[in-house]
């Protein structure tokens, strides 16, 4: 009847945004949250709004949960979902469930299946026990029908139930026949769904936040932080992106996102280089700190030195390091690889030099010829 309209939009935003609850029992951060809004002038009043009602509080969790099982828990960012009603006459907490659905799956939220909700009205006759079942109430068979029965899901179950009935109680028939035919009415309307967008979009939109995440070592927090946050406020000013820290079990997880892969990538160069990690096949501009009969020591990292072996220095043999390398020079070094029991770094300065043996022994061969 298209007499019930929600206006739906979605917001995508860091662990920064996420909601932080502090009750008696839970203390914890939610991910996902969804917020309902009925204005007065949705069923044509004109008074002024004061403050969140009863309605709103009830119908917006109704929807929360419906939505909620269906957020995949990896995704890596703070959802938020709101419904304005812009006309009521009918469900519209229904409305907010269908509509939630496809401004996520529009915004490129993976969601694991599309949710769509209806609801059931019943009107019966208590002299001669006849009863009939409705499907998608509007305002008045809501008013002076017995029974107001929401049931929202996918296509392979139900996710969450609202019931409010003004007879004394439901018969199993009774109940059996509203959810059949709630189930009927999901699915068609989930079909709809399907025509307007069938599945979530592959990226999220231009706008979203790119959000990646990196590992570092526990006792590295502290070096991205700074003292007083130093390291992390210059590399989010100097950037863009935002960095949010925090620890777990067995590491520390660098959150970083920002709009562009530009400034994703320049940020997580900083925070690897303030956590010292390193990458085996990146090239390192070092310091040469001490020299060996059988290589260099080369510091690539602040704390993190590595042994340029002496049969890595050239392609040519080298007898004598010094020939080479002077202590405080710096030089181009590759990381070639850790030894896994030890942790050793191996390094390597003639795979960044071109190898001029061939090309004098290909010059000679052509003056022979």
């Amino acid at each position: 009847r298209g007499e019930t309209q929600s206006l739906t939009t979605v917001t995508l935003g860091t662990s920064m945004d996420e909601k932080r609850r502090d009750d008696v029992l839970i203390q914890d951060n939610e991910k996902f949250v969804l917020h309902y809004n009925f204005p007065p002038f949705s069923t044509g009043d004109a008074r002024p709004s004061r403050g969140v009602s009863r309605r709103e509080v009830g119908h917006g969790n109704l929807a929360f949960r419906a939505l909620k099982t269906m957020i995949p828990e990896e995704l890596p960012y703070a959802v938020r979902v709101v419904s304005d009603i812009l006309e009521s006459n009918g469900s519209s907490s229904m409305a907010t469930v269908c509509a939630g659905t496809l401004a996520l799956m529009d915004a490129g939220v993976q969601i694991k299946k599309p949710v769509s909700g209806i609801a059931m009205g019943l009107v019966t006759d208590t002299k001669t026990g006849k009863y009939a079942v409705l499907s998608d109430i509007l305002g008045d068979e809501d008013h002076l029908g017995d029974m107001d029965f929401k049931v929202t899901g996918t296509r392979d179950g139900i996710t969450a139930t609202q019931m409010d009935i003004k007879v004394d109680g439901l018969s199993y028939e009774v109940l059996e026949k509203a959810l059949l035919q709630a189930k009927e009415g999901r699915f068609h309307i989930l079909d709809k769904l399907a025509e307007t967008i069938e599945k979530p979009r592959e990226d999220y939109k231009p706008n979203a936040p790119r959000i990646v995440s990196v590992e570092i070592p526990k006792d590295a927090i502290g070096a991205v932080i700074g003292p007083g946050g130093k390291v992390v406020q210059e590399i989010q000013a100097e950037t863009g992106a935002v960095v949010v820290i925090r620890e777990e079990e067995k590491c520390g997880v660098v959150e970083i996102a920002a709009t562009s892969k530009d400034i994703i990538e320049a940020a997580t160069k900083r925070v690897r280089d303030a956590a010292g990690i390193l990458e085996v096949g990146k090239v390192y501009n070092g310091k040469v700190r001490s020299i060996m009969k059988y290589g260099a020591f080369i510091e690539i990292m602040p704390r993190k030195d590595g042994l340029l072996h002496i049969s890595e220095i050239a392609h040519e043999r080298v007898t004598n390091v010094e020939d080479y390398l002077k202590e405080g020079q710096t030089v181009d070094v590759k990381l070639v690889g850790v030894e896994e029991n030890t942790g050793k770094l191996k390094l390597s300065r003639k795979v960044l030099l071109e190898d001029t043996r061939k090309k004098e022994q290909k010059g000679e061969q052509k003056e022979e010829k």
